[in-house]
């Protein structure tokens, strides 16, 4: 069924565009008839490019999990209340890009920082291609600016991690052992209403074999939130899967994987000048508050681009 879908969203999209040109078409002939149509025909060439932009990204979405929900996880780097605070800045420009996309957003959990910022956030984005968008944003993100938090006005670089995992089907070959599983509950520390902060609803779940932590205080319900940091967990566990067969290609083959962790990928400068620039594919944007404002289609078509056509760059080493 899900093959099914496809194919027919790509025969309607072939449709679309078919009819589209035939409609642009048309008004060329009635513009050389001398027909006052310009503002029509103006107006459908916007539309087919459009269009055709969405389509272009689609095909470069083939991957398996592509059109997949996506889980995004934000965490700080080294740098306490600096760092803490460009993860939540980080955290409010993807909630911004994702009401421009049109796409649902659902915090499962929040641990906000000491004095400002969040310690770590994950956050579901569901929509289709959720996840083949949002893999691009996938790395170490690095900030430069005058700290607010320095009473001697002092220029700071902060770092923050991105990861984004695709929301599982619950067929998906993953299997978890109950017996690997401790599991703790919890009062939660974020927002949620009176009842969420007086019982101990909040989850924490380790994975015992690989160490791993996930946790949920998004809903009232403690069984809620236990399902919702199983299906992290499950995601995570996925993708940790897919990394080790990936490295064992990538030493057979002598690859190099397109993201390094500990590697920034894109950088965002607010003094002494106003600059982002993406280090995989030399993309740079001056105007880096409409880019905090969730404006990122942009720097991921580029990425999608360069990668399906094997151009794209490595990471910049971290720097001062």
């Amino acid at each position: 069924m899900q093959r099914r879908r496809r194919v027919e969203g790509d025969l309607a999209l072939r449709a679309s565009l078919q009819r589209r040109a035939d409609d642009i078409g048309v008004l060329f002939e009635w513009a050389a008839a001398g027909e006052e149509v310009g503002s029509d025909l103006e107006r459908g060439l916007d539309e087919l490019q459009t269009e055709v932009e969405t389509a272009e990204t689609k095909k470069m979405l083939g991957g398996e999990y592509d059109r997949s929900n996506a889980i995004l996880t934000i965490h700080p780097g080294a740098g306490g209340t600096e760092s803490q605070d460009w993860a939540e800045m980080l955290l409010k420009m993807y909630l911004k890009w994702t009401e421009r996309r049109g796409f649902g957003r659902e915090v499962m959990d929040y641990q906000p920082g000491d004095e400002a910022g969040i310690k770590s956030v994950t956050v579901l984005v569901s929509g289709e291609y959720a996840f083949g968008l949002l893999a691009a944003e996938a790395g170490v993100h690095r900030l430069v600016r005058i700290s607010p938090f320095d009473q001697a006005a002092r220029r700071h670089t902060s770092f923050a991690s991105v990861f984004v995992w695709p929301e599982l089907p619950e067929d998906a070959d993953v299997e978890i052992d109950e017996k690997d599983l401790r599991i703790d509950t919890y009062r939660s520390s974020g927002a949620g209403g009176q009842h969420v902060n007086v019982t101990d609803s909040a989850v924490r779940i380790t994975h015992l074999p690989t160490g791993m932590v996930v946790s949920c205080q998004n809903e009232r319900s403690q069984h809620k939130n236990r399902a919702s940091a199983m299906k992290v967990l499950r995601s995570r566990l996925f993708d940790r899967k897919l990394r080790e067969q990936q490295a064992k290609l990538d030493q057979i083959g002598g690859e190099k994987r397109d993201i390094a962790f500990g590697h920034q990928i894109r950088s965002y400068v607010l003094q002494p000048y106003q600059m982002i620039k993406d280090h995989r594919t030399k993309v740079e944007v001056g105007d880096v508050h409409r880019v905090l404002g969730g404006d990122l289609d942009g720097f991921i078509k580029t990425y999608l681009m360069q990668k399906a056509g094997g151009t794209l760059g490595t990471p910049a080493p971290d720097e001062d």
